[in-house]
């Protein structure tokens, strides 16, 4: 067995003992929310863990360990951890059981609704039962409206409602040894959701800034009546998005200000989620200048391949947010002994869960500028970081520093030249 050293951690800064907070005296909880609860003893401990319906015991202590360590790593735990996680999972199953129902009608009343609104505008018209019928799939199909409430229906509803079956799945094969075997990823994940990315929340601070200009020049053209369509889609895309032509006629500012702009509410809410997850652990394991870097890169990558295979204008920081995401597929698979397996998969089921909202609703995502962006991140990991089995995360050198200031520099300015004109226009 190789001998580690001051200089070479046994573990991953994660699983150290040190990753988590002093504990105090005695024995308590602390809530996701950062609060600590004391408790009489560890009986009482076990039943609070046991009772915990909403997932709020985030971490435990008591005196036998100098620090705070996770419910599943405390001793006698397990039927505890059971409960508890029977109590989530019926809770989810219920609650994602009524999201399917709800976001369903909603799919259904707008598919219908264009169906059969068309269906008797073409009787009208004279047309036979078959053209009628097909004028009607064809006008249903190329609905905006049955697009995003089906793109919602998925998100919203089938895939939380997947998850909980899935999680049910896990607890009917419940046993010590695989919560031992989990244990490492929730570990990560906690620790992980504690760090600081401060960088990550000045990209989501510029997200935000853009999406309010989007809304205010949307206000301003069409006025405060306008709430209904500002609910499905948002202007801009002749202001800032990148509009085929234009970007041909020489405006290659595009390229860069159309990342900051999103066509909905639900469009900007699932690229925010992903921008928290991802730029987060992009930028704790392999340091804060390559997140503008990779970024800046995967988005003009992206860009690039929407203007040459998408005619329609498009928008959206898609293209930047798979270069993070193909960067990290790349960056620990090279580095493996930094992230476990199974967090390593989650990356994993991101790419397929894009390609399948990509088959579904590809009248409405730039699958190019999506293929584009993974490409280009996954290119970049793999010639920036050569394979290593080191534990140590990589440190970032004067070069890297400054190549990301340069790189936070141009994106900062495009999203600025967004709202600019925005707000001008």
């Amino acid at each position: 067995m190789k001998e580690t050293t001051q200089d070479e951690p046994s573990a991953p800064i994660w699983a150290r003992p040190d990753a988590f907070p002093m504990a105090p005296e005695g024995w308590g909880w602390v809530s996701v929310k950062g609060k600590h609860h004391p408790c009489d003893s560890h009986a009482a401990l076990v039943k609070t863990i046991s009772e915990d319906r909403d997932a709020s015991v985030e971490l435990v202590w008591d005196p036998r360990n100098p620090r705070m360590i996770l419910p599943e790593e405390l001793q006698g735990v397990g039927n505890a951890i059971l409960t508890a996680r029977t109590h989530w999972s019926q809770a989810d199953t219920e609650e994602t059981a009524r999201k399917m129902r709800w976001f369903g009608l909603i799919f259904l009343g707008f598919a219908g609704y264009t169906f059969f609104g068309t269906f008797l505008i073409a009787a009208n018209q004279g047309n036979s039962l078959s053209g009628r019928i097909l004028l009607a799939a064809k006008a249903m199909l190329n609905s905006t409206q049955t697009g995003l409430s089906l793109l919602m229906f998925v998100i919203f509803a089938f895939i939380p409602w997947y998850q909980a079956r899935k999680q049910r799945l896990e607890l009917s094969r419940w046993s010590e040894e695989r919560l031992v075997k989990h244990s490492p990823a929730i570990r990560f994940e906690t620790w992980l959701g504690r760090e600081k990315a401060p960088l990550t929340k000045v990209f989501l601070g510029m997200m935000v800034l853009v999406a309010f200009a989007q809304i205010f020049g949307h206000w301003s053209t069409r006025g405060w009546a306008s709430f209904g369509s500002l609910l499905q889609g948002w202007d801009g895309v002749a202001a800032a998005g990148l509009q085929k032509d234009a970007y041909r006629a020489g405006e290659w500012w595009r390229i860069f200000t159309a990342p900051f702009l999103h066509g909905n509410v639900v469009h900007f809410l699932m690229n925010a989620s992903a921008l928290a997850y991802l730029g987060k652990r992009l930028e704790i394991f392999a340091r804060w200048p390559h997140l503008p870097m990779v970024f800046l890169f995967s988005a003009w990558a992206g860009g690039i391949a929407s203007a040459h295979y998408v005619a329609a204008p498009t928008l959206g920081a898609s293209g930047g947010l798979m270069g993070w995401l193909g960067f990290l597929l790349v960056f620990e698979t090279l580095h493996q002994q930094l992230v476990p397996l199974r967090a390593r998969r989650r990356l994993a089921a991101g790419v397929l869960l894009t390609a399948f909202i990509g088959l579904v609703e590809y009248r409405y995502v730039d699958n190019a500028a999506h293929a584009g962006g993974l490409l280009a991140g996954m290119l970049y990991a793999g010639i920036v970081f050569p394979r290593s089995a080191s534990m140590h995360r990589p440190k970032s050198t004067l070069t890297d520093r400054l190549a990301g200031v340069v790189a936070m520099t141009v994106l900062v300015a495009s999203a600025v030249l967004a709202m600019v004109r925005l707000v001008l226009n």
